[in-house]
C-alpha cells in the first residue's frame, strides 16, 4: 500500500465515524480530541493514524467499516503501519 492510499483509507474511516454520532462520540472520548480539533487537523498524519488505530482496536467496528467500503479488514493495519513507519 502506498502512502496516498493509506491517507485516503484513513479519510474514509474518519467520514465513516462522522456519519454516526455515537461512533464519533466514542472516537472523541477515547482520543481526548474535541470536534474542533478534528476539523482543524483532519488531514494531519497524527489524526489519520488515530482514526486507523481506533478502527483497528474495535473488531466489530473494523468489520462494519471494511464491509461497507469494500476493503479487506487487514488493509487498515497495513495503512496504520505506514503511518507508524513500519512495514506491514
Amino acid at each position: 500500500m502506498h502512502r496516498e492510499a493509506a491517507e485516503a483509507l484513513a479519510l474514509q474511516g474518519l467520514a465513516f465515524l462522522a456519519e454516526d454520532a455515537g461512533r464519533m462520540r466514542r472516537f472523541l472520548e477515547l482520543t481526548g480530541l474535541e470536534p474542533a480539533d478534528v476539523r482543524a487537523s483532519a488531514d494531519s498524519p497524527e489524526l489519520l493514524a488515530a482514526v486507523l488505530e481506533h478502527l483497528s482496536g474495535d473488531e466489530s467496528l473494523l468489520l462494519v467499516f471494511a464491509a461497507g467500503h469494500g476493503v479487506p479488514p487487514q488493509s487498515i493495519a497495513q495503512a496504520l503501519a505506514l503511518f507508524e513507519g513500519r512495514r506491514a
